[in-house]
């Protein structure tokens, strides 16, 4: 078998920076990767879930006795049961509908959970739930998010009237004076729609509970953040210390997704407990559309305050998100992940919020790559082309006057977001000299007298990255607030230790999901200590009693660029310095003297004066007594990292919601059939600026991977529902994904603007255009249906919709 030959550089050349291939492919790519239906346990037996034919129905009596006749099951667990063995899961709002891990009593949405089987292999699980019979009692549905808020709605929790969980409004600057100066104002509203990110891999969950010492091990894919594991223990009644959860290195695939999760954690612990045997479940694709999570849909009415030469004084919008049939963890954030850079790359600082999560009987959601900030800058973006239609100015100019400026980074935005560097009007420059944009404008025009439906479409987003927990404390009042602990933290822990030979073993938990966390961080501390790469092992296993951890670990946000390698780096470090002070011993010289390069640590002046840092490592290990006086034995380092820009809300709800802020500039365009209302990309310029890029190679599959979807958002991809709240998405037959056919050739630009606040100047890049191309695409689109007399305001862009606009502005009067 061939293997990558060993990377190698020339001294003081640095890794940082270079597309050092991926060292996880080869083992993936050979079939030797270990994800969660790979592991087994002694006993292990196998679940299979009953789920809710109805949208809304009360729940009678469940009738199991069948069940537990037919040979090899082993045990059935009805939501009565878990009712029993556990507690509501806590959630960001008050009052707070009760939600457990399974249906109690009613059932709120398609796919809940209503029992669970357990048996010798999943198929005679299947089996025995045709053989469970549930005395269903159905109730009205609402699938609508404003329907839903009428008063004559169906009610979904008695503790939430209007089926409204959470709901606050802000006011920032001086929004009267802004209404003022005002010359006129454009108002926009827009719908965006429900739809997840079908990862390759699905949920899978093993449990298993040791009733001696009232403990539970648990094997999931579960992506994090850690606060998982906290609401699960708290569900379950026990201690964080009696609940290990182990993540393996190998998930499939995640995109925010996997961070609902928890509960179903939750369910097979219990079943586990219950069944008094370790239980395996695996979740099929059709549970997984049906019933996983999905991000929301939302409601935003928008309106903005201009001045005749285009500059934005203000905004006014309202937003409301659906959540589905409950409220859980970490909604209510989709209303308030993206407060810190809610007025995105503009130098608005006057605005008005109001902000509703209220429920209908639809699945439940959670962070969906991008979390809302695609909702977000799907309103902002269509303003703006909206206000540049409404004053005659081009869109770019339009963007251009409003940019925030170079030269007051770092900017705080007027909802208390600190963005920590850039430039984004060279960015956007670079991508409008790239697409040649003022040709392809006069192009367009021609083409447009040819009566062809040409669309040129921009977009130009901040990307907020490493999360600061804070923000889903805005969901409740500065005065509730100062009733309660405070929270925030972006925190992320890291081990570096070194071998006697001088070889180096990471252990990590990032929880990567195939974003070669394990290549990123060979490079960093490759170059930390002046080795190679493939001197570098790591292990990067989330295990909650082996591993260094905190609320915040995981991998979500895009975190691992700048906390994950700036924890990296600060481990590194410190075991640099313990090398360096065990080599100025032995070399006689100063710490301050010395330098490393090349495995070796020399005194700079004196580069002769040198010794192999196998030989340092070496004294460490083998002549303990060697080693300077007051030092500890053993050679490691370790890195904790909490972003300083991490605290919590201030008294005027003003909170710094990431951490770090990159920024998206994308100029494509796109041509419509008339006879078809399929959509084509003639050409698509995307330019990114995500402070140092640490693997070239690594930040363009982020940055592809996020055009598919954007993409699938903006054109394909819907969770629907009738009327009844009966899915009508439930295979891929019915909901789409854009395919390699679907993906166009995107041309993209890296400009670096590095980061005060990152060891290596890095930001993060993983959700990128999945947040801009949406916006970018409807702009285009727009633009293309503008002689018409169509406005797009709603999402998916799909051929049937697009053909329906213009069939019906073709037999309109007007035309």
């Amino acid at each position: 078998m061939t293997t990558m030959p060993p990377a190698s550089k020339q001294a003081g050349e640095k890794w940082v920076g270079r597309s050092v291939p991926r060292r996880e492919d080869l083992r993936l790519l050979t079939g030797r990767g270990r994800f969660i239906d790979d592991f087994e346990l002694p006993q292990l037996k196998h679940a299979a879930i009953l789920r809710s034919p109805y949208a809304h129905a009360e729940i009678g009596e469940i009738d199991v006795h069948a069940a537990l006749e037919l040979p090899g099951v082993r045990g059935v667990l009805t939501g009565r049961e878990v009712a029993a063995m556990s507690r509501p899961f806590a959630v960001g709002v008050s009052p707070a509908p009760k939600y457990y891990a399974s249906a109690v009593e009613r059932a709120r949405f398609v796919g809940e959970p209503v029992a669970v089987v357990v048996a010798d292999d999943r198929y005679i699980a299947e089996d025995a739930l045709e053989l469970i019979e549930v005395d269903y009692r159905p109730l009205p549905a609402v699938v609508d998010i404003e329907a839903a808020m009428a008063a004559d709605a169906p009610q979904l929790h008695e503790e939430c009237p209007n089926n409204i969980y959470s709901q606050r409004e802000f006011v920032y600057g001086d929004m009267e004076s802004a209404k003022k100066e005002a010359d006129r104002v454009v108002t926009g509203r827009f719908l965006f729609p429900k739809y997840g990110s079908t990862p390759i891999e699905t949920y899978g969950v093993i449990a298993s509970y040791d009733p001696f010492a009232d403990q539970y091990e648990i094997w999931s894919n579960y992506q994090g953040p850690m606060v998982g594991h906290a609401l699960v223990a708290q569900a379950l009644g026990i201690a964080e210390n009696r609940l290990r959860w182990i993540i393996p290195t190998d998930i499939g695939g995640g995109f925010g997704i996997k961070t609902g999760l928890y509960p179903y954690i939750a369910l097979m612990a219990m079943a586990s407990k219950r069944c008094g045997v370790p239980v395996k479940w695996i979740e099929d694709r059709q549970e997984h559309l049906i019933a996983s999570a999905t991000g929301t849909d939302r409601l935003t009415e928008m309106e903005a305050y201009v001045k005749s030469d285009g500059t934005i004084l203000a905004l006014k919008d309202r937003a409301i998100d659906n959540t589905g049939g409950y409220i859980r963890a970490p909604e209510p954030g989709c209303a308030y992940r993206s407060i810190g850079n809610h007025t995105g790359a503009y130098q608005i600082r006057n605005l008005e919020r109001e902000v509703l999560v209220v429920g209908t009987n639809k699945c439940l959601t959670a962070p969906n790559r991008g979390y809302t900030c695609q909702h977000l800058y799907f309103s902002l973006e269509r303003m703006m082309d909206k206000v540049a239609a409404e004053l005659d100015i081009d869109p770019a100019e339009i963007r251009l006057r409003n940019f925030i400026a170079a030269d007051q980074f770092p900017y705080k935005t007027a909802t208390g977001g600190l963005y920590d560097s850039g430039d984004y009007a060279a960015a956007f420059r670079l991508a409008l000299q790239r697409f040649d944009y003022d040709n392809m404008r006069q192009w367009q025009k021609e083409a447009r007298a040819e009566g062809r439906l040409i669309g040129i479409g921009l977009a130009t987003v901040v990307e907020p990255s490493v999360t600061n927990i804070a923000y889903v404390g805005l969901a409740k009042s500065y005065l509730e607030r100062r009733k309660e602990h405070p929270k925030s933290g972006s925190g992320e822990a890291i081990m570096v230790k070194m071998d006697p030979l001088g070889k180096v073993h990471v252990i990590a938990a990032t929880n990567p999901q195939g974003q070669g966390h394990d290549t990123v961080i060979s490079q960093v501390v490759a170059d930390q200590l002046g080795i190679l790469p493939d001197d570098v092992t790591v292990s990067n296993v989330l295990d909650t009693h082996q591993r260094l951890t905190s609320i915040t670990s995981g991998s979500y946000s895009s975190r691992f660029s700048s906390a994950g390698t700036t924890a990296v780096v600060l481990a590194t470090q410190r075991l640099k310095e313990k090398l360096f002070r065990i080599a100025g011993h032995l070399l006689d010289a100063h710490v301050e003297s010395l330098q490393n390069d090349s495995h070796k640590i020399f005194v700079r002046e004196q580069p002769q004066r040198s010794i192999e840092i196998r030989h340092v490592a070496g004294t460490a290990h083998w002549n303990q007594s060697g080693l300077p006086e007051d030092m500890d034995v053993g050679l490691y380092g370790v890195g904790f990292y909490n972003m300083p820009t991490s605290e919590p809300p201030t008294e005027f709800d003003q909170v710094n919601s990431s951490n770090t802020y990159g920024f998206i500039a994308e100029v494509l365009m796109v041509e419509i059939d008339p006879e078809t209302g399929a959509l084509q990309f003639l050409k698509w310029v995307s330019a990114h600026d995500a402070g140092t890029v640490i693997n070239p190679l690594l930040f363009e599959g982020q940055l592809q991977g996020g055009v598919a979807h954007g993409i699938g958002g903006a054109i394909f991809e819907e969770t629907a529902y009738d009327e009844n709240g009966q899915i009508l998405t439930g295979s891929f037959m019915d909901y789409l994904v854009p395919t390699s056919m679907e993906i166009p050739e995107v041309d993209m630009i890296h400009q670096e603007t590095p980061s005060p606040l990152t060891a290596l100047g890095s930001k993060g890049t993983g959700e990128a255009s999945a947040m801009s191309a949406p916006a970018a695409i409807a702009n285009a689109v727009a633009d293309a249906l503008r002689p018409l007399g169509i406005e797009v305001n709603e999402l998916p862009l799909s051929p049937n919709r697009i053909w329906h606009w213009i069939k019906d502005a073709q037999s309109s009067p007007s035309q």
